[in-house]
């Protein structure tokens, strides 16, 4: 597999649970916890980028890799963007965006999705696996993805896709329709490339950003996940749940 870097974007302004990144699970803060999984996977270098120095104080302070980015950025790969360039990585560099709320995201995981690069023409990578059931297929809570016989990405939508005429075709929605997880492998020059040519119009209607990539026409691969992936942190409710699957010692053994 190539050489690859992590770089784990961490606000402190969260709409729904406000200064998540240094909630505390099992004693530690979440961020804490994100940044030892993405330890464990091959990286070369793992880097924690915000903008909020109590978020850099704490990670400073059990030893991780910190950029302060600024804070007009609107998203995650806005704020890893000017990572690269701070540090100055080459262009055909690996970088992967592991969100700063995946306390549970297997190591193994980020490794598969910085591998899916090392195929010749794909800019960059994600990952996505099967729905547990057809009826989560239309929340919109879900990001889903169609591919083509590749596995590169067609579209992506907050909508059920694709759209089933009827029962038959109905049946086979569960193979077709994958659900998205937001991590994000790309080479440097594509994250340049996407920053550089801002929010499309497709992206600005479903609110999904992965989709300014297609509207550029960058190869998006998309893995089918090797290991089960816990939810993510964006409520109260989530915090307690992981809180309760790591117990007191905040030991999980994800592989």
């Amino acid at each position: 597999m190539n050489d690859f870097i992590v770089v784990i974007p961490a606000r402190y302004a969260s709409t729904r649970l406000p200064g998540k990144a240094l909630r505390q699970i099992a004693g530690r803060p979440m961020i804490w916890h994100v940044h030892q999984l993405a330890s464990q996977c091959g990286a070369r270098e793992v880097w924690i980028a915000t903008d909020d120095e109590r978020i850099r104080e704490v990670a400073l302070e059990f030893g991780a890799n910190v950029c302060m980015t600024r804070s007009e950025h609107q998203s995650g790969t806005d704020r890893i963007a000017e990572v690269c360039d701070l540090n100055s990585w080459p262009d055909d560099l690996i970088v992967v965006n592991v969100q700063g709320d995946e306390p549970l995201l297997p190591p193994a995981l980020i490794a598969q999705c910085a591998g899916l690069l090392d195929s010749d023409g794909v800019g960059m990578a994600t990952l996505a696996s099967t729905f547990d059931a057809i009826s989560d297929i239309e929340n919109p809570n879900f990001a889903k993805v169609i591919t083509d016989m590749n596995d590169n990405a067609l579209y992506f939508s907050r909508a059920a896709i694709p759209y089933c005429r009827d029962d038959e075709t109905t049946a086979i929605l569960g193979t077709v329709a994958l659900r998205h997880h937001g991590i994000y492998a790309y080479r440097r020059h594509v994250l340049r490339q996407l920053v550089d040519a801002g929010p499309c119009a497709l992206e600005q209607c479903e609110r999904l950003e992965q989709l300014r990539a297609l509207w550029l026409g960058i190869t998006l691969r998309v893995g089918r996940v090797s290991l089960p992936i816990a939810r993510g942190v964006d409520t109260e409710e989530d915090l307690l749940f992981i809180a309760g699957i790591m117990g007191k010692n905040g030991f999980v053994d994800l592989k």
